[in-house]
């Protein structure tokens, strides 16, 4: 009989603090039985927006998941957002002893403990490494490398590097409400993998999260990420340029933002804001909304293209492109709009659950995926030359 394993995890979006808790019960892998939601200022890379409102937001979000459980939360795990990690991507060459050399587990490690010596002046703190590939002399890319025969093998391999106040701030934060945290995760690495499958990862393919106040480009290639960038654009900022242009509160202009239909040309539709303090409503036509609109989302979509094809520009025509987060995927055209700009086709991210499969959890669910993933390779042995060499070394890294 296996145990019931309790997991909570903590996913800082740029709108909203989700926490969500997880019950693995043997055979079942992992199933999500609360999630708490707390509105909030969110964060530029400066820092918080609202420092003094983020301990009341932070215990809203597990107050909300907690009384869902039905049980309290002492430990967490936490997802560092993108905004707060930088990712750094080397290749090392590590040459293969003996008189039959073959790459053993041994060489894998040793491979990582390489890499990891090119990160020496780096500031900040690893939360994630994972491999793009392995190839033995010049032979094919794999994730597999264990056993095969060679003299050298080269090694591609990715490290998620968590910033030291985003850290200690949410340790400090959570020691106050009497939480203990019990790891950092990268949020990006984990939706990655959730959203990306290994065919998608294997030829190249970046996953668009547009949030509310960013827009989070991450590049993956294997097991990693091999490019991430963060735009401080998002969905927040089409609503802004509503508001400041027709003269109408930000929760008005929220409200026509999620009601614009892309691409389709409705004329006629028109958007009501209702009169506050007995004043009358402003009814706005979709010739008045549609410029301010597609202008401001056009500067996004250049971003996003200039991020993909000048910065990374490692995509191949045989590359996907998928879209997320709550900036731009809840609107009707919104993700064909994007590859008209991009001049390449952008998918949806698969839905992986039936509970909470809104495009504003997928940070949350990668994030949830990551950690139940990391557990259960912490509770298996090492993978020898049989096993999957993923196995091998997350338990290694613990991460």
């Amino acid at each position: 009989m296996a145990m019931k394993t309790t997991v909570a995890a903590i996913d800082f979006g740029t709108s909203k603090i989700v926490t969500l808790v997880a019950e693995n019960s043997g055979s079942q892998r992992c199933d999500i039985v609360a999630a708490g939601v707390a509105k909030y200022d969110g964060y530029l890379e400066e820092g918080w927006n609202n420092p003094g409102q983020l301990d009341e937001a932070i215990r809203r979000s597990i107050t909300d998941a907690e009384e869902q459980a039905g049980s309290k939360i002492r430990e967490i795990n936490v997802g560092v957002p993108g905004a707060f990690t930088h990712v750094y991507a080397t290749k090392v060459t590590i040459s293969l002893k003996g008189t039959d050399p073959r790459v053993t587990s041994a060489d894998v490690k040793a491979s990582f403990t390489k890499a990891a010596e090119n990160l020496t002046n780096v500031p900040g703190v690893v939360i994630h490494s994972s491999p793009a590939w392995f190839m033995v002399d010049s032979g094919k890319k794999t994730l597999e490398p264990v056993g095969m025969k060679g003299r050298e093998m080269t090694a591609y391999i990715s490290f998620v590097v968590g910033n030291r106040f985003f850290i200690d701030d949410v340790t400090n934060r959570m020691a106050d409400l009497g939480i203990v945290v019990s790891g950092f995760f990268s949020t990006s690495a984990g939706e990655a993998m959730l959203y990306l499958n290994e065919q998608e990862r294997d030829r190249t393919s970046v996953l668009i999260d547009m949030g509310y106040l960013n827009t989070e480009i991450i590049g993956v290639e294997g097991d990693a990420i091999i490019y991430h960038k963060v735009l401080e654009l998002g969905g927040g900022d089409l609503a802004v340029a509503l508001a400041e242009e027709l003269d109408i509160s930000l929760s008005a202009a929220e409200d026509i933002k999620r009601k614009f239909v892309y691409g389709i040309e409705t004329t006629g539709e028109t958007y009501e804001v209702p009169g506050t303090d007995g004043q009358k409503g402003i009814t706005f036509t979709r010739e008045q909304v549609k410029p301010i609109i597609t202008r401001t989302l056009d500067e996004i979509c250049d971003r996003i293209k200039e991020s993909i094809d000048d910065d990374f520009g490692s995509l191949g025509s045989w590359s996907s492109v998928f879209l997320t987060g709550g900036g731009l995927s809840f609107n009707r055209g919104g993700k064909e709009y994007l590859a008209g700009r991009l001049n390449r086709p952008v998918q949806e991210t698969p839905r992986r659950t039936t509970k909470l499969n809104s495009h504003s959890f997928s940070s949350a669910l990668g994030l949830m995926d990551l950690i139940i993933d990391t557990i259960e390779q912490q509770h298996q042995p090492a993978a020898g030359a049989g096993g999957r060499i993923k196995d091998f070394f997350r338990s290694l890294l613990g991460g």
